[in-house]
């Protein structure tokens, strides 16, 4: 097996946890695994199978090796074991081409949960940067309330300055239809996000709200990658800022995971009165094209532009069909991906990865695990690749996703040698607007 360094051992309890393993990960490729177990899907599955057979049945206790359980435990047999939990990004594609349809990524998840929960060992970017961070200040970012509303005032002024539009976002509204939320890191690094929200909801005359409430401005759970416990704490704060608004439902915007959180990880943890319906913006986004509450121009869009599938969004809930829709209203050089919709491969960053920078994870994430989406990228964009006047537009719509692929278009310079671009879905709907005098994209301003 590769070599890997282990630093920085603890053994707190997560509740007051500073630690983590930190594994150096050996950086390698598909053509270089070698036909290792490591690289097999179902290895680690196996190795929790066999340390279950071999101290929890009375079979395994008995005849060892005879029955599965030759597996020598120690340190190093556990430590690789939490490691090798962290190496997949959950995205589920396994159990789609599985022919018995075998979910490794539930197993990868409970043996995650097994040391978070049991043994205390959590990943400090999810754990104490994630989910500690945003249940003491409201965001995963670190961002508290009096600078979110900050950062709120900033973005409206941002749309008057640039666009004419004098757009109050709206804060805290009691009895709205829809309570927005978004990942807190798109107000930071993509802010052009929550602005397209927030113009295409006021376009279309929808009633809805922000909160500023902890917990009611970031949509982000880290919980559901690790341990199930601090996982329902910030299911469980999001859903009482909807209960207070009066909110009827609860839409989450572009962000996979969150999906996955709210309504379906969070759906399983909060009954009866304790919970309000938690929908997509996916279909909602379709449903404001087809009643034709917006007036669009698709010939604003008029440049290649392709579909990023986000694994929670489509794997893990079934939502394939509205941002197509959305696509094949507003552009015309919209193009598919191979292979696409369930098919699809992950960005490269579930799981936690595009999270993940510390030792060489970023180095493993763009040269393995975001390979395969790259590839796909510039498979979509053959035909004018080789013309870089021509911006190529890659759809993600979910923030953990647009980080991966920022990464990985970084990392081979494919924006620079390419013009190859990446965003979100609202974007290309609010540059389709008639009302939109200027380009909203940047890379389409002269």
């Amino acid at each position: 097996m590769p070599t890997m360094e282990y630093l920085n051992r603890s053994y707190c309890p997560l509740n007051t946890a500073q630690n983590v393993i930190r594994v150096q990960l050996p950086v390698t490729s598909t053509k270089r695994q070698g036909k290792n177990e490591l690289y097999r899907p179902i290895f680690r599955s196996e190795v929790l199978r066999k340390i279950v057979k071999k101290y929890f049945t009375t079979s395994g206790k008995l005849l060892g090796g005879f029955v599965g359980a030759d597996i020598d435990v120690h340190w190093e047999t556990i430590a690789r074991l939490g490691e090798l939990a962290y190496r997949c990004n959950l995205c589920r594609r396994c159990a789609q081409t599985c022919p018995l349809g075998l979910d490794n990524s539930i197993l990868t998840k409970e043996i995650r949960k097994i040391f978070s929960q049991e043994l205390g060992i959590a990943p400090l970017p999810l754990h104490t940067k994630g989910t500690v961070l945003q249940l003491k200040t409201g965001s995963s970012t670190g961002v508290s309330k009096p600078a979110f509303l900050d950062t709120i005032e900033f973005l409206e002024e941002d749309i008057e300055e640039k666009y004419g539009l004098k757009i109050k976002f709206p804060m805290d509204k009691k009895g709205a239809d829809i309570l927005l939320l978004h990942n807190a890191g798109e107000y930071m690094a993509w802010p052009e996000n929550p602005i397209a929200f927030a113009i295409l909801f006021e376009e279309a005359g929808l009633n809805w709200t922000l909160s500023s409430e902890i917990a009611g401005y970031d949509n982000v759970n880290y919980g559901i990658w690790y341990d199930d416990f601090q996982a329902k704490s910030l299911a469980t704060l999001q859903m009482k800022v909807a209960k207070e608004l009066g909110v009827n439902r609860i839409v989450i915007a572009e962000c996979g995971h969150a999906h996955k959180a709210s309504a379906v990880v969070g759906d399983r943890m909060l009954y009866g009165d304790a919970k309000v319906p938690v929908e997509s913006c996916l279909p909602l986004l379709w449903d404001m094209i087809k009643r034709r509450r917006l007036l669009l121009d698709p010939s604003k869009n008029n440049f290649p532009v392709t579909l990023h599938d986000p694994c929670n969004y489509v794997r893990g809930m079934g939502i394939v069909e509205p941002q197509r829709n959305v696509l094949k209203a507003i552009c015309p050089q919209f193009r598919e991906m191979t292979p696409h919709g369930v098919d699809n491969y992950c960005c490269g960053g579930g799981g936690g990865f595009a999270i993940t920078n510390s030792l060489n994870f970023s180095e493993w994430r763009n040269k393995v695990s975001s390979r395969m989406k790259f590839n796909q990228i510039l498979g979509a964009f053959q035909d004018t690749m080789e013309n870089i006047a021509i911006p190529k537009y890659v759809c993600a719509p979910c923030s953990n996703c647009k980080g991966a692929i920022r990464d990985i278009l970084e990392f081979y310079e494919a924006t620079s040698k390419f013009n190859v671009q990446y965003g979100g879905l609202v974007e290309l709907m609010v540059n389709a607007l008639v009302s939109m005098k200027n380009p909203f994209m940047e890379f389409l301003k002269e």
